[in-house]
């Protein structure tokens, strides 16, 4: 059977990626469980955590949110029964592609997919929906009442975050990088209940008159924002062009409400003294953003399979749509894969196998 691989080195946007032979190993673990892959969503492959783990290989297995059908349960399975239909993320150390037929996974790794949810569904939002659960339960503490400023609010990832916030009574502001994601984001609905908006507010960073700080102080009545979640920041006034409609970590300081939390995804931010003595004076936090933990430390496994159950219950109850591509198909899923290591799509790709 055929998996899609990457070989590490050089710049992360130029990696090269292929479809090649691979085989299952022979002996099935006490706790693994033997999967035949349905679908494989597809998100950009971070080297540079593989490099930090410790867990470099000549190719990298690239396709980590899969969704299919148990064919066969080690001796000790407790959860999985063969024909049940599941849905997981392999994790960081897997040896196998995601986009291979079939796959062994430990059975910690893995949820039953609800019957009335698709499998290309239930691989799209798999990843997205831990994220936005560990930015904003996890993380952040959140709860109603409070207001929340979603960068980049018309990613995969930004969309999740605003239906979750939503869902719990909180007030949320987005900001659009175009006219396009305006455009969607203020026609955001709940599936529903009463049929108003999911924003409060959308903030069109692509228009020099719109003033990201302004803007969020005037819906806060001059008091910030109780949690700001990232999508990137620029840290020096001289940046590349690509970054220019990033904020500037002294805007996000600026409009950080009194005990308010800041989940970042930057991850080599740098904070000067003067930058963390507004956040002593203010009494607020910064946390960084890292789904991985989940997978690399077995110390929450439990909290972990609870978020993964909760994203698929959101997801069969309407809470969680995610916006998708059309599936693709295996033979496509190289240049699919290229185009989302370079950031060139902004819906999440899944494969069809």
């Amino acid at each position: 059977m055929k998996g899609l691989y990457c070989k590490p080195g050089g710049d992360q946007e130029d990696v090269k990626f292929v479809l090649q032979e691979t085989s299952l190993p022979t002996n099935i673990g006490n706790h693994q469980v033997k999967v035949q892959v349905k679908s494989c969503a597809l998100s950009p492959v971070d080297f540079k955590m593989y490099e930090d783990l410790k867990l470099e290989k000549e190719h990298v297995p690239v396709g980590r949110e899969i969704t299919g059908v148990v064919l066969q349960v080690g001796p000790k399975v407790m959860f999985f029964q063969p024909d049940d239909e599941v849905v997981g993320i392999l994790p960081l150390d897997a040896e196998q592609s995601g986009l291979c037929s079939v796959v062994l996974i430990d059975e910690f790794n893995l949820v039953p997919k609800p019957e009335k949810v698709s499998w290309f569904e239930a691989a799209a939002v798999i990843k997205d929906g831990l994220r936005a659960y560990t930015a904003l339960h996890t993380l952040a503490r959140m709860a109603a009442g409070q207001t929340v400023l979603v960068l980049d609010g018309a990613s995969p990832f930004g969309v999740l975050a605003i239906q979750l916030a939503h869902y719990h009574g909180v007030k949320v502001l987005a900001t659009a990088l175009s006219p396009e994601d305006q455009k969607f984001l203020q026609e955001l609905r709940p599936s529903v209940g009463v049929q108003e908006s999911l924003l409060a507010r959308v903030i069109r960073v692509w228009d020099a008159k719109d003033d990201l700080v302004d803007s969020c102080l005037e819906e806060t009545g001059g008091l910030g924002v109780d949690i700001i979640v990232d999508s990137g920041v620029r840290l020096y006034d001289e940046e590349p062009e690509a970054q220019t409609k990033q904020p500037h970590k002294h805007d996000l300081l600026t409009m950080l409400s009194v005990g308010g939390h800041w989940v970042t995804t930057e991850q080599h931010l740098q904070l000067d003294p003067p930058d963390s003595h507004i956040l002593f004076l203010k009494a607020a936090s910064l946390s960084f953003l890292n789904d991985e933990v989940w997978t690399a430390s077995r110390a929450k496994q439990g909290r972990y399979l609870h978020i993964l159950k909760d994203v698929m219950d959101k997801l069969c109850m309407g809470t969680f749509r995610p916006q998708i591509e059309h599936p693709v198909p295996l033979y496509e899923a190289t240049v699919s894969m290229e185009m989302v290591q370079r950031k060139q799509v902004r819906k999440r790709i899944v494969v069809k196998l």
